[in-house]
């Protein structure tokens, strides 16, 4: 089930030393920052959680080019306060220093999951539509990833039309985007969002239909 809910695979570059993030049955596991090319020539910059076993026998540096297949997750962090904040972090299931074969997109995303919030639209002051959706993805042992979900244009216009409960299947790319919080008068803080940017978007009972109706055409 894991595999078909949420894959992503991603190429770039690393970014910073792996730092140790938890232990669970003596198996510990590491976070890293993977800088990701996008076409205009910018980086997306993501976390990626991979355990201690991915890396036995490697050598892995800053600076190297690495290929990743996961599953993005989100977990929670409560942090001084009692702020409650959701983490994204794309769960390694595989790593290995990247072939650089041309043609490959760096950046690509599926989830299968079910709206969990009523989608918000707006548009921008320069007139571009956008519609922020929140995506719960099945994982195993009754867990569920919450995922932000942006999407644009005619895709801002379908997403709106949605409700909460409906199953949908999006394909996308992964995207960081830093913005300031103000603590206090005197302090401002930068942090970094984490959402899926929509290439595709379909809602599950009309793709089912669609097949299905096709199918029924070539049996006729």
């Amino acid at each position: 089930m894991d595999n078909t809910n949420n894959l992503a695979q991603v190429t770039g570059v690393i970014a910073d030393k792996f730092e140790f993030n938890h232990e669970i049955y003596a198996e510990k596991f590491y976070t890293f920052t993977l800088r990701i090319p996008r076409l205009s020539g910018t980086d997306d910059s993501v976390r990626i959680m991979v355990s201690e076993r991915l890396l036995a026998g490697e050598n892995f540096r800053i600076g190297d080019r690495v290929d990743i297949e996961g599953q993005f997750r989100s977990y929670n962090s409560y942090e001084p306060g009692g702020e409650n904040r959701l983490i994204l972090t794309i769960f390694a299931k595989d790593i290995k220093k990247s072939t650089g074969a041309h043609g490959h997109n760096p950046n690509m995303l599926f989830l299968n999951g079910f709206i969990c919030k009523e989608p918000v639209y707006r548009t921008t002051p320069f007139g571009r539509e956008i519609t922020d959706l929140l995506i719960a993805v099945n994982r195993s042992y009754n867990k569920s990833d919450y995922i932000p979900v942006i999407a644009w244009g005619r895709n801002a216009r379908y997403a709106n039309t949605l409700s909460v409960g409906d199953n949908v299947k999006v394909w996308g790319r992964i995207q960081s985007r830093n913005y300031q919080k103000r603590l206090s008068e005197d302090e401002v803080v930068t942090k970094t969002a984490y959402e899926v940017s929509v290439n595709r978007m379909e809602l599950v009972e009309e793709a089912e239909h669609r097949s299905s109706a096709h199918a029924h055409s070539h049996t006729v």
